[in-house]
């Protein structure tokens, strides 16, 4: 009994996100998340040129400052070095438009340290992701910013640009017919999508770059493949399923897949291990969830988008899907059983 029981638990206890694993600890796995996401930061400068480098800079400055500020006013220990101001900040800036005026990521970036990460904690694990938080805010308080996008031009001196509306936006307002009078071919406008050539917020354009920073996660082991998978195969599936206009099973899933900031979020922000669940098959039931909410929001809702505000409503759901673990606690009795099958 006891001997199985242990089988069960060691089996179980690989099954838990790796928050600490031998060497490693949460410094260094904030710190090398911050460097997976250099080709995507890399990128954003590259398409979007000095507006990017702006953005980035404002972000991750207030949001140290901001820490530092809210660690000194709650009397705890100043813990900047940890890297997870720097993490916010830098995933708050790759999830803005180049066009946004600069006092909104400072807004953007007060919110999501001060509220997100320190107000809105239990035991000093935030309740929501806090960079998707700051978006989130920005996005009620500043709709048409936040919606107002530019082409790329690969050149670093770029300062104004043309606005123009993203893949999604033009599929939702005006269909697919549309779509491909401005990729002209579908072969086109996957490669525009995966190497990053199309409007979007600064960090999420670039398919390639994204999933060159999470493959190095994955092989480092600091996140796994069961809630960005499941994530985004749920999208695939569901906008293959229902997203055409001819009827069932006529939507483009790839086209979904590499949309949005869908692989953002899939592999950055719903794997943040104090926001989502620790068992993987609930991980399976995030990632699952989170998709078919995207889904949702981008067939039937308002926005064009819904990976923002999937992985805030299944942050609320995170708590609820760790109360299933328990602890096994080993009786008298459970020794005596056992004893007694060994015996027999």
């Amino acid at each position: 009994m006891i001997i199985s029981e242990q089988r069960k638990n060691k089996k179980r206890n690989r099954m838990f996100s790796p928050s600490v694993r031998g060497t490693e600890n949460m410094q260094k796995i904030t710190w090398t998340f911050s460097g997976a996401l250099l080709p995507a930061t890399l990128m954003s400068v590259y398409y979007f040129g000095i507006p990017a480098i702006q953005l980035i800079s404002i972000c991750i400055a207030t949001a140290l400052l901001c820490d530092v500020i809210m660690q000194w006013g709650l009397r705890k220990p100043v813990s900047v070095f940890d890297g997870k101001a720097v993490l916010i900040g830098l995933l708050l800036a790759l999830c803005l438009p180049s066009t946004v005026p600069l006092y909104m990521p400072v807004a953007g970036a007060c919110i999501a340290i001060i509220i997100a990460k320190h107000l809105l904690s239990i035991q000093g694990c935030p309740v929501f992701n806090p960079a998707l938080f700051g978006r989130a805010v920005l996005l009620f308080i500043f709709p048409g910013f936040m919606s107002s996008f530019t082409a790329p031009a690969a050149t670093l001196l770029i300062v104004d640009a043309k606005t123009t509306a993203t893949p999604l936006m033009l599929l939702k307002q005006e269909g697919m017919g549309r779509l491909l009078e401005v990729y002209h071919t579908k072969a086109a406008l996957y490669i525009d999508l995966l190497l990053g050539n199309r409007p979007g917020s600064i960090g999420e354009t670039s398919v390639v770059a994204l999933l060159l920073g999470a493959a190095f996660l994955m092989a480092k082991r600091y996140i796994t493949w069961h809630i960005p998978v499941s994530f985004i195969a749920t999208v695939g599936i569901l906008m293959w399923i229902f997203g055409g206009k001819e009827g069932l099973m006529t939507g483009d899933p790839i086209f979904h897949m590499m949309s949005g900031g869908l692989v953002l979020g899939a592999f950055f922000m719903a794997t943040d291990y104090m926001t989502t669940p620790t068992l993987r098959r609930d991980q399976i039931l995030f990632g699952v969830a989170c998709g078919s909410l995207t889904t949702l929001i981008r067939l039937k809702g308002g926005y064009p988008e819904g990976v923002l505000f999937a992985i805030l409503v299944m942050n609320c759901f995170t708590p609820l899907l760790d109360r299933r673990i328990k602890k096994r606690i080993f009786t008298a009795a459970d020794l005596a059983e056992f004893q007694n099958r060994k015996r027999n």
